[in-house]
This record gives C-alpha cells, sequence and structure tokens, in this order.
C-alpha cells in the first residue's frame, strides 16, 4: 500500500506503471525537472529513467526544486481518476461492466517508450484505448509483444533507408506478468497440423484500460516461433498467418483463461478476424449447437473496422497454409475444408482464390465500418461483391470517422492557454460545441505568439536530430551551419507520412523551378520539414523517400529543406505541435483518414490536403486550404500533374500572401482568425472522446445488447 510516507521513488514508479502519464504534462514534468538530461537519453521512458537515478538521487533533487507537493498530487490524480466512477461510460453504458468491450489491434501506439507500432492503425488504437479510458467505457485491449518494434531508421550518404532492430528492454517497460484463475503465469497453447504454438501474456495499464499482450519467445516453441512476436509486419505469408493466429485465437482464449466474457468484440482492421472463429468454436461446444447457430449468435456481438482502401493491404493466405495452421481447427468445428475456405472468399467457389482475413471478418459481423465518410463509400464499393444483387448503397458497412487523442498530442502550452480561456475542464467537455466559441475570445497576439513558441521548439528539436545525424554522415557543411538550419520567421510546412508511393510524399517536388523560387524568395520565403519511413520490403517507397532526402542533402536547399530520420511518436508530436502547416497529397480516394492533421489543428496548425479522408468532411473553405476540388482522373500520372499544379497554386496565391500578411507587429491576423475557426469548426468533431463515443452508442450499445445473456 502506498500512502504518504511512501518514499518518492516507489510513487514515481507507481506514476510510471500507468501509462496515463503519457498524457499528463504535469508528471512528464516531473521527470524532466529532475534530470532533464537523462529524461532524454531514456527516450522518455520513467521506469528506464527510475532505474538509472537513485531514490537518494530522487530525494536531494526534489528537495531542491520543491517538487513534493507536485509528486504527491500526481500520484493522488491518477488514484482518483482510476478509481473514479461517475463517468461517461458509467451513465451511459454499465451494461458493459460485466462483460467488457474486447478491442483486438495488431499493434498501439501509446507513446515512443513502447515502440509496437509502426504508424496509423497503431496511433489510432492508442488514441482509442486512451479516450475509453478517459470516458471510463468498459474495454480490454489484446495485442502483440513486438521485442524488437517495428525498426529504427536511419539514411546512408546516399539517402537510401537502412533498419535497425534493437530489443526491448522488459524492464525497461511497463508490463506485468498476467496470471490464470490459480495464480500461475498464463500461457497459451494453440494446435495446428505442424505443431503447437505458446505464448505467455503481458499486461499495461492505460489509465483505466487493460491491455494484454502475447508474446511468442518463451521456452517450448521453435525458434522460428520464438520470432513470431520479434517484429511487426516482418517475414512472409507463414510468418504473418502464425501471428495473426496469435492474435486472434490467442486473443480470445486469454479472455477464457481469465473468465472474461465479451460483450463485444471490435477487431481492428482483419489481421485479428481469427478471433471470430475461436469465439464461434466456443459457443459451438460449450452450449453443443451446430455452426451455422454459432456463428449468427457471435456476428450480432462482433465489430470491425476496416482501415484500407488499398487491396494490397488485405491479408490472403493460401489453401494450404489456411488448412495447415487451421486444420485441427476447421475440423473440432465440423467444417470441410471448402465450407471452411467460403468463409474467407469472395466467391465460394472459386477454389483459386485465397482466405482473406478482411472477407472473413466482413461474413462473419453484423457491425462494420471504415473510417471516413468518404472511406465508408469506397469500402461498399470494394466489396460490394459479397452481397450480390444489394445495390451499392445497402452495403452493410457504415462509417466512423476517425479521431485523435486530444490531450495525448496537444502541446502543453497550448493547453495551459485553452485552460485560460475555455475554462479548466474543457477536455471534459471537448464535444460540445458551445466550449469551443470562446477560442474567438483568445487575443491574436497571445494565440499567435503560443503558436511561435511551439515552432522554436520544433526547430531547436530538428537542429539536434539534423547534428547526431550529420555527425554520422560526415556533413561537414550542415554541421558549420547548423544553427542556421529552419528560420521560425519563415512558412514552415510539414510532411510526414508512412512513404508508400500512393501517398505522393514527393509531390511538392514535382515543380523543382517553382519549388526553389519560393524557398529562395527573400521576402516571403518557406521550408519544408520531411519524415517518415517506407516499408523494409517497398523498394518503390523506399526510392520516394530517397528523392526527398537527397534534395535535403544538397547545398541549395540544405538550410529550407529537412528531412528528420527515424520517425516515431516524439517526432510526430513535435512536428505537429509546431509547424504552420499540415502538407498531405494522396491519390484520392486512398487515404482511409489520415489523422495527423487533425493533431495540427488544435496546435495553432492549418492543413493543406487533396480531398481525402476526414479533410473532405472537414473543409469548409475558411478553416484551412484545399488542393485541388475533389476530381479523380483515371490516368494517374494526369492526375498526378493536376495535382501539383493545384498544389502549387494554393500555396502561391492563398497559403504564402495569407501568412505573411501581416500587421506592425508582425502579427498575420488574418491567418490567426482562420486558426482559430479551425479549432472553432473541427475541436469538437475530429477527436477520440467524439469517436469513441460513436462507436459506443452505434455499435458497442446494440451489440452487446443483441447478445444472449447466457454468459458461457
Amino acid at each position: 500500500m502506498i500512502g504518504s510516507n511512501t518514499p518518492l521513488h516507489e510513487r514515481l514508479l507507481a506514476l510510471a506503471q500507468n501509462l496515463w502519464w503519457t498524457w499528463h504534462p504535469e508528471v512528464l514534468g516531473l521527470f524532466t525537472d529532475l534530470d532533464p538530461h537523462l529524461w532524454r537519453q531514456v527516450d522518455h521512458n520513467p521506469i528506464a529513467f527510475l532505474n538509472q537515478i537513485t531514490p537518494e538521487q530522487i530525494e536531494e533533487r526534489a528537495s531542491e526544486l520543491v517538487l513534493h507537493s507536485r509528486i504527491n498530487y500526481a500520484f493522488r490524480r491518477l488514484n482518483e481518476y482510476v478509481k473514479k466512477d461517475k463517468t461517461w461510460g458509467g451513465m451511459h453504458c454499465s451494461n458493459l461492466n460485466k462483460r467488457p468491450v474486447a478491442y483486438f489491434s495488431a499493434e498501439f501506439g501509446l507513446h515512443e517508450s513502447l515502440p509496437i507500432y509502426s504508424g496509423g492503425l497503431g496511433i489510432l488504437a492508442g488514441d482509442h484505448l486512451k479516450s475509453a479510458s478517459d470516458l471510463g467505457i468498459p474495454l480490454i485491449g489484446i495485442g502483440l509483444l513486438y521485442n524488437q518494434g517495428y525498426f529504427s531508421q536511419h539514411l546512408n550518404k546516399d539517402g537510401w533507408q537502412e533498419e535497425d532492430y534493437i530489443n526491448l528492454n522488459i524492464n525497461n517497460l511497463p508490463l506485468q506478468t498476467v496470471v490464470d484463475v490459480g495464480g500461475h503465469p498464463l500461457i497459451i497453447r494453440i494446435d495446428t497440423r505442424s505443431g503447437f504454438l505458446l505464448a505467455r501474456v503481458w499486461q499495461a495499464w492505460v489509465g483505466r484500460v487493460r491491455l494484454m499482450f502475447l508474446d511468442s519467445n518463451v521456452e517450448g516453441n521453435s525458434n522460428e516461433d520464438r520470432e513470431l512476436t520479434a517484429r511487426l509486419y516482418g517475414g512472409d505469408n507463414k510468418f504473418r498467418i502464425r501471428q495473426e493466429l496469435l492474435l486472434g485465437i490467442g486473443g480470445a482464449r486469454i479472455l477464457q483463461a481469465l473468465n472474461i466474457f465479451p460483450g463485444v468484440l471490435h477487431l481492428n482492421e482483419g489481421h485479428s478476424a481469427f478471433a471470430i472463429l475461436e469465439e464461434i468454436r466456443r459457443i459451438m461446444e460449450y452450449d453443443q449447437i451446430p455452426f451455422h447457430r454459432a456463428h449468427r449468435r457471435m456476428s450480432l456481438y462482433t465489430v470491425f473496422t476496416t482501415h484500407t482502401p488499398v487491396a494490397a493491404g488485405h491479408d490472403r493466405f493460401s489453401p494450404d497454409l489456411i488448412e495447415e495452421h487451421l486444420g485441427i481447427f476447421r475440423e473440432r468445428m465440423g467444417l470441410s475444408h471448402d465450407d471452411f475456405m467460403a468463409l474467407g472468399r469472395v466467391n465460394p467457389q472459386d477454389r483459386s482464390e485465397p482466405f482473406c482475413m478482411t472477407v472473413l471478418a466482413l461474413k462473419t459481423t453484423q457491425r462494420a465500418n471504415g473510417v471516413s465518410a468518404i472511406h465508408g463509400t469506397v469500402s461498399r464499393l470494394m466489396w460490394n461483391a459479397l452481397w450480390p444483387g444489394r445495390p451499392e448503397a445497402e452495403v452493410p458497412i457504415g462509417h466512423i470517422t476517425n479521431g485523435v487523442h486530444v490531450l495525448s498530442w496537444l502541446a502543453p502550452q497550448m493547453n495551459q492557454l485553452f485552460e485560460t480561456r475555455l475554462g479548466q475542464d474543457w477536455p471534459t467537455r471537448m464535444v460540445h460545441t458551445d466550449i469551443w466559441e470562446k477560442v474567438e475570445e483568445i487575443d491574436d497576439g497571445e494565440l499567435w505568439e503560443t503558436h511561435q513558441s511551439l515552432k522554436m521548439r520544433l526547430i531547436r528539436f530538428v537542429r539536434r536530430r539534423l547534428q547526431l545525424q550529420s555527425e554520422r554522415l560526415g556533413h561537414r557543411e550542415t554541421i558549420k551551419q547548423i544553427d542556421q538550419i529552419l528560420d521560425p520567421d519563415v512558412l514552415t510546412i510539414g510532411c510526414a507520412r508512412r512513404f508508400a508511393t500512393y501517398k505522393r510524399g514527393d509531390l511538392i517536388l514535382s515543380r523543382p523551378e517553382r519549388l526553389a523560387k519560393l524557398i529562395e524568395d527573400t521576402r516571403r520565403p518557406i521550408q519544408i520539414v520531411f519524415a517518415g519511413k517506407a516499408h523494409p520490403r517497398d523498394d518503390e517507397g523506399k526510392r520516394l523517400l530517397q528523392k526527398i532526402a537527397q534534395y535535403s542533402y544538397t547545398r541549395s536547399y540544405r538550410k529550407r529543406v529537412v528531412f528528420v530520420e527515424n520517425y516515431d511518436y516524439n517526432v510526430a508530436r513535435h512536428l505537429v505541435q509546431g509547424v504552420d502547416v499540415w502538407l498531405n497529397t494522396p491519390r484520392r480516394p486512398l487515404e482511409a483518414c489520415g489523422t495527423s492533421g487533425q493533431k495540427v489543428v488544435l496546435n495553432g496548425g492549418l492543413n493543406l490536403s487533396v480531398l481525402d479522408g476526414w479533410w473532405n468532411e472537414a473543409y469548409d473553405g475558411r478553416n484551412g486550404f484545399a488542393i485541388g476540388h475533389g476530381g479523380m482522373h483515371n490516368d494517374q500520372a494526369v492526375q498526378y500533374q493536376r495535382d501539383a499544379e493545384y498544389l502549387y497554386e494554393t500555396l502561391e496565391k492563398e497559403v504564402i500572401p495569407l501568412y505573411y500578411d501581416r500587421d506592425a507587429h508582425g502579427i498575420p491576423h488574418n491567418w490567426v482568425k482562420m486558426i482559430k475557426h479551425a479549432m472553432l469548426t473541427l475541436g469538437w468533431r475530429f477527436n477520440a472522446d467524439r469517436m469513441v463515443k460513436d462507436y459506443t452508442e452505434r455499435t458497442y450499445l446494440p451489440a452487446a445488447s443483441a447478445i444472449s445473456t447466457h454468459a458461457g
């Protein structure tokens, strides 16, 4: 029991063990103040921090800085938060208390100190958990613990991406071993025709939400199987299907072993769809009913979210791989090979068609959604053949537009401004439009100066990263000019993404003469900060990234075009908090949602984007900038050229003139007016609290109400 007399080290450790600290700047500030250098050195990991500083040093430093009351206050706040029962969820979905939502995802992006995510899907899942916690919605997360994460990126002298893989130190992570009902460490077993798979189970707490991970690096597994949870999205199809067995079937068996019977199964993308089959098997065997009845019952309480309109993003497995890994399983369900394969085929009669995880999910749930309005439309068209004879508009795939967990992405300085102007309780009321009307009352100069301080913070961060990068590459000229790279008075454009070709990260480089003119303009210049990773096996994506990196290496662009290596949660946070404009240039309609631009809005930045994903719903002509008018050409090359022209026209005629239109004090009042209008029109809509409330009211509660009252 931790009380008021407990040593500071133990109180700080208790704070560090719950990822609630990741969205509470007062806790982050404690570790920063105790030792700023060490805090940066351990990549903002509080457990690694506490493992490298003695209790005596903490007591001494806390006394010097008078931190005792701040530590006690943070510790009290965490306890009050966890124990609070008067929450939105407590009032609206108390029926989920005994039968919670089980949320399956292949990755969770919660903070840079827990690098088990690759990009947007994981960040979205992490934000979903945090808002579920804030709202008090009974939810349990299920994922895989990747002990080498995605990869650490660095560029060589030619600008080519190279990958490093570093093992995580479990002792530096907020993880505890999960034990079964008998008090023994929980081990999950899955039998296949080629042997069995084993996984231990870890857990972390994300505020009020319990998040459990499967880890195949255990004795009893083959060396190959011990590597299954080493990296995200690695290996061949056999490697992938075994990962997805662990996530889906293994994840469902965690719940069974702990006597947790979910009221809702929420599958975040198709990677976890095998959980559906395990749930059907459990119902069949427990209630002694045939497959079709168990299937119908299970479909009533399953929710499926699809995230990609790109065909290659949907996992497909050959009949041989399915039979090798699920043959024993299908026999227990009493299904023939053809009947089992039909669950994952658009055309069940086509024996050459592989087994698709998205098809399995869509065929076995009554509630499916895309992640924006335009993505819902694309998904209905994409999967229309699953419902032959039905008009596209009647295909049962809706949409719930993604949102971001605001307090995870909002700069502390901007939060302080909002607390002063909107009220201390504004985060609990952010989904209401009236709270944002007060943004209009914020003084233009105060808002502008707050954003400028964040921009300077970004520039200092980029210079530090670029210094290390240049020292490794031997770029002596860059090192000499490091203090001149990026200028806080210059319009700063951020462009960060996964470098897949359809995202077209090089669109702004497509008019080199016009770009040079904009960069070199003595009165109204621009500068660009790039970041992002290409998949290790995507050479086209790597070539696109290399093109950008080589621009940043050249003498003429060195001070105004930079590429920040190793894009992660920390780099993203600095970028979305500090840029003036967020640039997004995907090929329409292939951006399912794209939430990075949502993070920019409340930090005082504006969006410049193709009308795709969330921006297609958000843009009103006065809250940011659009590239083009939403049209699409069948010829991709033609569309590329058109969008490049639209981009430059918008920059030259709208963005740059508005930004540099200043008063005598250097304040761009019309630009700030647009920032305020963006906050007013977008803040209440594109946040994760609204998103999770939508999921709860439109899918979780109907699903939980439809389920049989029998708990077996």
